[in-house]
């Protein structure tokens, strides 16, 4: 599986942003896919994810602000965030991993290669 992020870039606080993460290859062995986000000098923190399934969970700290959603054909996942804040600058990479109930557990063999989100204040 080959993931590609994108939809990135320089946003006032205060704006919206729609990241998508395009999967291609052997996308019907999905099981889940979840969003990472990185700020400068961090280790990454899951911001959401969601199954096959439709299952979906976000981090505390983004709930009521993101959407994540899927679709099929082509295969994929989006990241909507509002009311974004300086405090939302990082870069957003994508996962395969498997999502059990709320708990998203990452794999470790598919990463894309990232896509910056910057927020000025």
């Amino acid at each position: 599986v080959q993931l590609v992020e994108s939809g990135g870039g320089l946003v006032q606080a205060g704006g919206s942003l729609r990241l998508s993460c395009a999967a291609s290859g052997s996308t019907s062995s999905i099981l889940a896919i979840g969003w990472y986000r990185a700020a400068a000098g961090s280790s990454r923190e899951l911001v959401a994810a969601i199954s096959a399934f439709g299952g979906t969970t976000y981090a505390d700290s983004m709930k009521g602000r993101c959407t994540i959603s899927r679709s099929n054909a082509p295969y994929t996942v989006y990241l909507q965030i509002d009311s974004l804040t300086p405090e939302d600058t990082a870069v957003y990479y994508c996962n395969v991993g498997y999502l059990d109930g709320s708990v998203y557990y990452k794999g470790d063999n598919y990463w894309g290669q990232g896509t910056q989100v910057t927020v000025s204040s």
